[in-house]
């Protein structure tokens, strides 16, 4: 099952959904304001270099995280 990405036409959020192959929208409600038929939106996303380890680190299991922080783990800083 995809992750699809959504925009209220009401409030204007954004939000993902776990949903069949093909969902239009049409069937499912914004999180935010209840308001019905969502539209299905294209998703972003950021294309990373391969660093040594082939998956954008640094070869070691665990790295250093970002370089903005000293967390090994980018969601408790947000990045």
């Amino acid at each position: 099952m995809p992750i699809y990405e959504f925009k209220c036409l009401s409030c204007g959020r954004r939000f993902e959904k776990l949903c069949s192959l093909g969902e239009t929208g049409e069937n499912l409600a914004c999180p935010q304001c209840g308001s019905a038929g969502p539209r299905r939106v294209m998703s972003g996303f950021a294309p990373r270099s391969a660093g040594k380890d082939g998956f954008g680190g640094s070869g070691s299991m665990g790295g250093s995280g970002c370089g903005g922080c000293t967390s090994t783990n980018c969601g408790s800083c947000g990045h």
